[in-house]
């Protein structure tokens, strides 16, 4: 019996299982076995990246990058062709790009690569058409931006996330407060925090590390967490990437609908066809990445706001001096910083400051 066929026989089972309080210890061992399997799928999927064929091995480029991922003629090298100086062969038939095709976009002084990839359909986690390449390339991505048709939004939104949710990949969720540690040696240690309510307990722990042929290791729950984020955690393959659902083709679909898509978290509506609202889409990938910037400034001189340094969002000085140079911080005595994480301006701050968007710095190195 292959892979495939294990997990939808465990499937099946979990299906016909009744969930109340006597059957939660046996789904939590299905759900083990399941995630166990789906591991192997993902393994299978980050060996196909490397060897998936052209144009699946584009090299990361620019200060973040983001992967285009929907079904088959939804927009998306259209939406690439508008918002970058890409091209990007399109097509009103299917299947209309086949490679990995990657673009930029010039956004506040930053470069974020964007990354046209092939359509996907459903069972791309198993292996049907490119779908193992097309999610290995997603699982590096910054962000997904995940192209929608607005006319059928609801069921190809579910269909893909049950796609990338099968091969450990958690969109717009939080990784879970727990402290795991395997050892050698000195048995399983349990512990939590809070209130465990969600099925979650000692007996189930152990029996879920023993199909993982774990036996020794320090667990700390630091907040109430269902079982599957536990076995996230042991599987410890899983990504959290944030997500932007774009719903595409909004002049075939009426008003009231558009609407309702548009007041859904995540989530922007817009038209390729007629350009509309292609701004703001731009606008909310640079949200989603969480970046900052952060301009730099000599000493007698005006700043430099023409070429920012592009951090990521809670990066300290200590960042930024790795940034410039990776040896700058050997020499760094203190910092003079102007702008909305200092309490005065300017203000001397040490390396292990936070910075916040467009503050200026003064960098102070020994030499």
């Amino acid at each position: 019996m292959g892979i495939a066929e294990k997990i939808k026989a465990i499937e099946e089972e979990m299906a016909r299982t009744q969930k109340n309080k006597a059957t939660e210890y046996h789904i939590g061992l299905l759900k083990a076995k399941l995630a166990k399997h789906r591991s192997q799928l993902i393994d299978d999927a980050s060996k196909a990246s490397g060897g998936g064929g052209e144009g699946f091995s584009a090299r990361k480029a620019g200060d973040a990058r983001c992967s285009l991922i929907g079904f088959p003629s939804v927009g998306k090298s259209t939406l690439l062709c508008a918002v970058t100086n890409t091209e990007s062969r399109t097509g009103a038939f299917e299947y209309t790009t086949m490679t990995c095709i990657p673009g930029v976009i010039e956004y506040a002084g930053s470069n974020i690569q964007l990354l046209d990839l092939p359509g996907i359909i459903e069972g791309a986690a198993k292996g049907i058409g490119k779908g193992k390449q097309v999610i290995a390339v997603a699982r590096t991505s910054d962000l997904i931006v995940m192209m929608l048709d607005a006319s059928k939004g609801s069921v190809h939104k579910r269909l893909l996330e049950n796609e990338l949710e099968s091969v450990g990949i958690r969109l717009n969720k939080e990784r879970p407060n727990i402290y795991y540690k395997p050892k050698k040696t000195g048995g399983l240690t349990y512990c939590s925090t809070v209130k465990q309510s969600q099925g979650v307990n000692e007996r189930l722990v152990r029996d879920i590390l023993k199909q993982h042929k774990i036996f020794n290791a320090d667990i700390v729950f630091h907040q109430d967490i269902s079982i599957d984020q536990f076995i996230d955690e042991v599987e410890g393959n899983r990504q959290y990437i944030r997500c932007l659902y774009v719903y595409n083709k909004i002049d075939t679909t009426s008003i009231e609908e558009v609407d309702r898509l548009a007041r859904e978290p995540h989530s922007v509506v817009i038209s390729c066809e007629w350009k509309l609202n292609l701004d703001f889409l731009v606008d909310q990938i640079w949200e989603h990445l969480d970046l900052i910037r952060i301009f730099t400034k000599r000493r007698g001189e005006q700043p430099d706001f023409t070429e920012p340094c592009i951090l990521r969002r809670g990066s300290t000085v200590e960042d930024l001096c790795d940034y410039i140079h990776r040896d700058m911080k050997k020499g760094f005595k203190y910092a003079m910083l102007w702008g909305k994480s200092a309490k005065h301006s300017p203000q001397r701050v040490g390396i292990t400051h936070a910075l916040a968007d467009e503050d200026v710095v003064q960098l102070f190195c020994a030499t």
